[in-house]
């Protein structure tokens, strides 16, 4: 009989990194077809969903709802990477999924062109904590095939944003130069 613990926890946790890398590279497309905004805002949601999911699984299966255990895992887990008993990174993942759960509420709520008017510091610099969120968990706190791909996801993803920076930085100089004429 298959243990669908780990099946589900780590499972939910790849769906929503793939995820959200699916949908940072559709924001990319998006930038030049509004019409995908919708296509990209259903998946981070679909993201954020698997990381809510990933959660209730930890809890479920490895925790027994308790919040001691949860925090004295993720001390282990942190003394053994870095030498710190440390587990304040559950909490930085408590931040993470409320700032998801913000940032999808405020998307689906504004309307789906909302999230290009919003001010692009601040939008980098959610997404580059997500990544580097990302990175950690796959590839710092991590080992085996899991750090390679989560290697490549965590290089995909800065370069899609290093790209989509690029592409914002081209737009909108465009746009001043219509502007002026």
């Amino acid at each position: 009989m298959i243990d669908t613990a780990p099946l589900l926890t780590r499972g939910t946790i790849w769906l929503a990194i793939v995820a959200y890398a699916i949908g940072i590279g559709l924001f990319g497309f998006a930038q030049r077809r509004r019409t995908w905004l919708a296509v990209v805002r259903v998946v981070w949601t679909i993201g954020c969903l698997a990381l809510i999911a990933h959660i209730i699984c930890a809890f479920q299966f490895y925790h027994h709802w308790s919040q001691e255990s949860a925090y004295r895992d993720t001390a282990l887990q942190t003394a053994a990477v870095v030498g710190y008993n440390w587990g304040g990174g559950l909490f930085i993942n408590y931040a993470v999924l409320i700032g998801w759960i913000v940032d999808i509420s405020c998307w689906w709520l504004s309307g789906i062109n909302s999230y290009l008017h919003r001010r692009w510091f601040l939008v980098l610099a959610w997404h580059a904590f997500l990544i580097f969120i990302i990175f950690n968990a796959t590839v710092v706190f991590n080992r085996g095939i899991v750090r390679w791909f989560g290697l490549v996801i965590s290089l995909y993803l800065i370069v899609m944003w290093i790209l989509l920076r690029h592409e914002v930085n081209s737009h909108a100089c465009n746009l001043r130069e219509k502007a002026t004429q």
